[in-house]
């Protein structure tokens, strides 16, 4: 019998790309009967560290959680993209407030490019004083400025001011490396997982062989667990995902990616069946962070 028949261990609020606030997440995750649940902020830690000054006894179980935004390119030139999930961390030790700031200062250098690329390629600009409101912000990204094109009237629609303008401007900013991230995940006590295994950059899918050379090498670095169950998974995806997690003897966890009005993502829905059995990777998981839920 599953302890908890709903999990939700993928979302992100208003500290990174998500239109909630950390306090209006766990109002939403008690609507919808989640039972464990987990915000993984992009680079950061302060939403979790909201949600542990309100939780309160009888409240949803809570699991600190973060996710990093990872590249690295191969010999070749090829560029890999990974967003690796830590969870269950001690949000003060040392090895995790240097990822997270140094994530930080790598957002913050790209939105100051990706605001001079606006302006000199396509004549976008912006007053002070909404400048000022992104660089307040946790961890602005393109979602913001993209809601921002809106609200000037460059574009009509957020997901037009992403893949028309912003995502053309070709900005080399810096990126985490996947072993740095999974190592002050680590540092920090955590767990690092896989998010969301077979999509890479963009529209890149990956499957079979190539699906196993990333595994092995993000386990090299100290990786332990898949995303199986997600929101975006068709079966077949999921059915190969949970396959890798057994040949490689992975944890398995479950997350939806919600981020509130900024994607079209249920919260809650991760394809993940509570009336089926857990998968021995998912149980493990569950088993062996435990004592580390609130």
């Amino acid at each position: 019998m599953n302890d908890y028949d709903k999990i939700d261990l993928h979302m992100h609020t208003t500290v990174s790309d998500g239109t909630d606030t950390p306090e209006q997440i766990l109002e939403y995750v008690k609507e919808a009967g989640i039972d464990l649940f987990s915000v993984t902020d992009h680079d950061a830690v302060k939403g979790g560290e909201k949600l542990l000054k309100v939780l309160k006894p009888g409240d949803p179980k809570f699991l600190t959680g973060a996710e990093f935004s990872c590249k690295e390119f191969t010999e070749g030139g090829k560029q890999e993209k990974y967003h690796i999930l830590g969870y269950g961390y001690d949000p003060q030790a040392s090895a995790m407030r240097r990822v997270v700031d140094t994530g930080h200062a790598y957002r913050m250098e790209k939105l100051e490019k990706r605001l001079k690329g606006l302006e000199a390629e396509f004549g976008f600009t912006f007053s002070k004083e909404d400048h000022a409101a992104l660089y307040s912000m946790d961890n602005p990204g393109k979602p913001h400025i993209g809601n921002l094109m809106v609200k000037y009237g460059y574009t009509e629609t957020r997901d037009q001011a992403i893949y028309q303008y912003i995502n053309k401007l070709h900005v080399r900013g810096q990126y985490f490396r996947p072993k740095e991230a999974i190592e002050g995940i680590l540092g920090a006590g955590g767990i690092p997982v896989l998010a969301h295994p077979s999509y890479g950059s963009g529209d890149q899918l990956i499957l079979g062989e190539e699906m196993d050379q990333r595994l092995r090498k993000l386990m090299d670095f100290g990786l332990q667990g898949v995303e199986a169950f997600y929101s975006g998974f068709t079966p077949p995806i999921q059915r190969e995902v949970l396959a890798f997690a057994d040949k490689y003897h992975l944890y398995v966890t479950a997350g939806s990616d919600y981020h509130g009005r900024n994607k079209m993502v249920v919260l809650g829905d991760t394809n993940l069946n509570s009336g089926d059995p857990y998968p021995d990777g998912l149980l493990r998981f569950l088993e062996d962070i435990s004592p580390r839920m609130v």
